[in-house]
């Protein structure tokens, strides 16, 4: 005869035992790595609650809009307790908080995504044709996101203010750009922001930043131009933000960046003697500021409910 078991056992087993109440805490470390399925896979689960009080179709818009744009509010969607627990049979939700928090410390691999060719048979060391090479890549991409949060802070503290000669030193970006600008619209400087992250991702895709636009001609120029002053004046800080990176022949070279990423899309129907600086001026001198968000005729469009940071 077996020993008696104060433990239920079987299926029924819950029906006969008080229910425990657990605390469980789960931390993830997640990577986006393709944001418009992340915005469908939000917007549907949006669609499907049911939304109750005051103006609930108002509500509904409102938080479709919300994951729309934000990718941590389309994460929250997704990961909300409610929802994981009802995937677990046995258990239900007694309530819960979801925290989400950008992770300071996570940079893409710029070694594995532009690696160099090091082969002593094809030259190696960077020998041969020009290269964005990974440290390169990584402070240029230090760069624009650096811009795009700037950009971004300068929208919360300034909203649609113009910008004035007095007070140009107030703002960290829209103050750098041409004049004919400083007076433009919320939206116009939120579009000019993502330009940033635009060329951002590209890098962070393994991919060059080539210009699609003259809004991004411009924002690849500014973030040329920081990455040229940080190097020159805190030489020993970019080193340390370098890390393992390989070194390679072609790093920081913002001439051979210039003449590489500059003008591979776009007209090229002028002055054939005229270098992508000046093509890119007299371009922007002859478009209005709303128009240099078109994506030129041979280059691919981005995704154009891709949302912006803030």
């Amino acid at each position: 005869m077996g020993e008696r078991s104060d433990h239920p056992q079987g299926p029924g087993a819950a029906e006969d035992s008080e229910a425990q109440e657990i605390e469980a805490t789960v931390v993830l470390g997640i990577r986006i790595t393709d944001w418009p399925a992340l915005r469908a896979a939000a917007r549907a689960i949006v669609e499907d609650l049911v939304f109750e009080g005051v103006d609930p179709e108002g509500q509904r818009e409102a938080l479709l809009r919300e994951v729309s744009e934000d990718p941590n509010a389309a994460l929250g969607a997704l990961l909300h307790p409610d929802r994981l627990v009802s995937a677990i049979p046995g258990v239900e939700a007694l309530g819960g908080t979801l925290e989400i928090s950008l992770t300071e410390d996570f940079a893409p691999d710029f070694a594995e995504l532009f690696p160099l060719d090091l082969d002593a048979e094809d030259g190696g060391g960077g020998v041969g044709d020009w290269t964005l090479t990974p440290r390169t890549a990584c402070l240029l991409h230090t760069q624009l996101i650096t811009l795009a949060d700037a950009a971004y802070d300068d929208l919360e503290e300034h909203e649609g203010e113009p910008v004035t000669d007095d007070e140009e030193q107030d703002w960290a970006v829209f103050g750098r750009l041409p004049h004919r600008t400083w007076g433009m619209h919320r939206s116009w400087r939120r579009a000019m922001a993502r330009t940033f992250d635009d060329l951002a991702e590209d890098l962070a895709l393994g991919e060059w930043p080539l210009p699609r636009c003259l809004a991004e001609e411009l924002a690849l120029r500014l973030a040329l131009v920081d990455a040229r002053e940080l190097l020159g004046a805190q030489p020993q800080a970019v080193a340390d933000m370098m890390g393992e990176l390989p070194v390679d022949l072609y790093d920081y070279d913002w001439d051979g960046c210039v003449d590489e990423l500059f003008g591979v899309y776009g007209p090229d129907d002028g002055d054939p003697e005229m270098d992508a600086a000046d093509r890119t001026d007299q371009l922007l001198a002859a478009t209005h500021p709303e128009g240099w968000f078109l994506t030129y005729e041979d280059a691919e469009e981005r995704d154009s409910a891709r949302g912006y940071r803030r």
